[in-house]
């Protein structure tokens, strides 16, 4: 027999119950917005061009574009769009660019956790190290939002086999590290369970554009395509669809053009639609239908 991990049964998308979402909606759709900070000098970030001999100044100074001003760009993109964002953020943000947070505080973003910083991997650590990782990030969070975030996605999705454990240990409701679906799925954990909400491997730009080396108008067309595909599908069945976003490559001003175009077209029917973050996407799995999720 192979090896399983246990935490979910195998239920085809074609035999689970069916409910709605808020309004009667068929398709909830996220934004998850990452934002990241990387130390200098050292450790692990997306590259821009193949990395040199640190200190790798080039892919070090193209990350903080983001920060600077990609992530501003993005805001006022979505202040104009009316868009609702789920910030998945690194704790380091916090002290290295205070007035980012503040800014999507100030629109009532969720902001869920996204370890310390993508300088780093959770899931090389052993238990107590990765728990008192989780622990710092959750503190941060806390500490400047008042409120303790219910969900979690790991720097570079990269798990150790206890961290679902973990994290519904450390009060976290939901998780964003599995795509294997297009429904939120319950988890199993050794103490519960916890909510795995779709986040995309496909709709998302680091994938996209530094794997597969899309452009920006083939990216902005395949959140059009996914969109009015998934919500011809969402006719017979409750669906999910987030998309991943990084200012330091959506922010750019060539792609924020054609991004922006992608996503007026998804706004352009917010009525047929839930538009809404991740985390209320938790609560209300929680709370009206989790007895419907398989």
């Amino acid at each position: 027999m192979l090896k399983d991990h246990g935490r979910y049964d195998y239920v085809p998308i074609t035999r689970r119950a069916d409910y709605t979402w808020p309004g009667g909606a068929r398709l909830a759709v996220y934004i998850g917005l990452n934002l990241e900070h990387f130390a200098f000098g050292e450790g692990l970030g997306a590259e821009l061009a193949p990395g040199g001999p640190q200190p790798d100044v080039l892919n070090y100074a193209w990350r903080d574009y983001g920060n600077r001003v990609g992530a501003w760009r993005m805001r006022d993109m979505f202040d104009a769009l009316d868009m609702p964002v789920s910030v998945l953020a690194n704790a380091a943000m916090y002290d290295y660019a205070p007035e980012l947070m503040a800014a999507f505080r100030a629109r009532g973003d969720e902001v869920a956790g996204h370890g310390r910083t993508n300088s780093e991997r959770q899931s090389i650590l052993d238990e107590t190290a990765e728990a008192a990782l989780i622990a710092e990030a959750t503190d941060a969070i806390t500490r400047a939002e008042g409120v303790a975030p219910q969900g979690w996605l790991s720097p570079w999705i990269a798990e150790s086999r206890v961290t679902p454990d973990l994290l519904a240990e450390a009060g976290y409701g939901y998780t964003l590290n599995w795509c294997m679906d297009d429904q939120p799925v319950w988890m199993r954990t050794r103490t519960g369970r916890i909510l795995s909400i779709p986040y995309p491997q496909e709709v998302n730009d680091i994938p996209s554009i530094v794997a597969r080396k899309d452009g920006a108008g083939y990216f902005a067309d395949m959140i059009i395509d996914n969109f009015d595909e998934m919500l011809e599908q969402s006719r017979s069945q409750p669906l999910v669809m987030g998309i991943a976003l990084h200012p330091y490559l959506v922010g750019q001003p060539y792609r924020l053009r054609h991004l922006r175009r992608a996503l007026a077209h998804i706004t352009a029917r917010r009525d047929d639609i839930w538009l809404t973050a991740a985390g209320k996407i938790h609560t209300y799995c929680r709370d009206q239908i989790a007895d419907l999720i398989p």
